[in-house]
């Protein structure tokens, strides 16, 4: 199953851990990227990740987040298709820069995009061509499998 990793998502391990909530959304991320490492997800990247990560005030995790894209199996790049789907969701409510991972996601048939956004997460519902959840409810539904 194809997944693509929002970079909030990325980032999450990265953030101040004293918050519990935060802290769940670093395990479970981890446990994607787990995940990922053995072959039972596969990870899609996109020049957006790229682009935001370079951008990283942090040498060290820019770094390593960078690394991951030699595990993807693709890599979104830009497009007209995409940049008009961009504008679409910015139209239903999204940040510019999340309606392009979002279009990246759709472009590249993931079945989930996952990211700790609050303000993803609020509009998920006027996006059909992708799940979006957080990385914790991706766990709570594995378990129930």
């Amino acid at each position: 199953m194809k997944i693509y990793l929002e970079n909030c998502c990325f980032n999450r391990t990265y953030d101040p851990q004293d918050d519990n909530a935060i802290y769940v959304e670093s395990e479970a991320k981890l446990f994607i990227q787990h995940e990922i490492k053995n072959g039972k997800l596969e990870l899609v990247w996109s020049y957006m990740l790229s682009y935001e990560n370079a951008d990283n005030p942090d040498p060290d995790a820019r770094e390593k987040i960078e690394n991951w894209s030699q595990l993807a199996v693709s890599d979104v790049v830009e497009s007209d298709t995409l940049i008009r789907k961009s504008l679409m969701l910015v139209k239903e409510g999204l940040k510019p820069k999340d309606a392009v991972h979002v279009a990246c996601a759709i472009e590249a048939k993931a079945a989930i995009f996952f990211t700790t956004d609050k303000g993803i997460l609020k509009k998920r519902e006027h996006i059909a061509e992708v799940e979006i959840l957080n990385p914790v409810e991706y766990i709570l539904w594995k378990e129930r499998l």
